[in-house]
């Protein structure tokens, strides 16, 4: 028998969806494809396919708390993703529960889907931006979310993005990866801020319809590096590279008649 060794483990706190593209289910398939063990607390529930969200039931508070406990208290979680949190309430919880504890945390500020669908209430922004992402060892927004939480327009630069994600910066997360995925251009390009500079990611961007759950995808390969002990730096490099080749491959799938979910596990079929 082998001794036993650490096994990498990271948690996800986030929304199921049912289309299994995006959410829970897109971030316990990342970590399984990078060799990370996951667990999961479930923060809302939806009715959601290729084509769009048809649904979404929050999880009480109080239930998103002993999932998160129950998790904590007994497994030894090496970083955490939080997701789709839907609520203030929620959000309030989720902060709540992680004050007491120094174990990573990738926040994805989940407000609106591929599909255009929203997924946080208004009034849930202002939490996230006080109680949350003070907490945050890395906030990786889209160019959509980095504008909504900074109440301003989409940055259509590298410098804009870099501006903007200066002032997420000072919100108080460690750091900041602005995710280009929106932006126009053959390259699709993330710009990383921490207090001590900046850097790129560039990856030539694929022509696929299959792009739903990216941000999930990205920011779930994130903390599977970070609970592999990997630096911040080269946990985003590697994150990178896995959603560039993971929508590569993606056209091999053949998922749903809207847009279909990346090909997580294209290094096995």
């Amino acid at each position: 028998m082998n001794p036993k060794t650490n096994t990498p483990i990271a948690m996800t706190i986030a929304g199921s969806d049912s289309g299994g593209g995006a959410g829970i289910q897109a971030d316990l398939k990342t970590f399984a494809a990078l060799g990370v063990y996951g667990c999961s607390a479930i923060a809302s529930l939806t009715a959601q396919n290729t084509r769009g969200v048809q649904g979404v039931l929050p999880i009480a508070p109080a239930f998103v708390q002993a999932q998160i406990q129950s998790v904590l208290s007994d497994i030894q979680v090496g970083a955490i993703k939080t997701g789709m949190l839907a609520t203030a309430d929620i959000i309030s919880a989720v902060a709540e529960s992680l004050a007491d504890n120094s174990i990573p945390l990738v926040l994805d500020p989940v407000m609106v889907a591929t599909s255009g669908d929203r997924l946080l209430a208004e009034d849930a922004i202002n939490n996230l931006i006080t109680k949350l992402i003070p907490r945050a060892s890395v906030l990786t927004p889209n160019l959509l979310e980095a504008a909504a939480l900074l109440n301003t327009r989409v940055a259509s630069s590298i410098v804009e993005m870099e501006q903007q994600a200066k002032h997420l910066l000072a919100m108080g997360a460690q750091a900041v990866l602005m995710k280009g995925g929106h932006a126009s251009g053959e390259d699709a390009t993330d710009l990383l801020m921490t207090n001590a500079g900046v850097e790129l990611f560039r990856a030539k961007r694929i022509d696929t319809k299959n792009t739903h759950g990216t941000g999930c995808t990205l920011a779930s390969a994130i903390a599977a590096g970070l609970a592999k002990n990997l630096t911040l730096r080269d946990a985003v490099a590697q994150a990178k590279d896995y959603l560039h080749n993971a929508l590569l491959h993606s056209n091999e799938l053949n998922i749903g008649q809207g847009s279909g979910p990346v090909h997580h596990f294209y290094k096995f079929y």
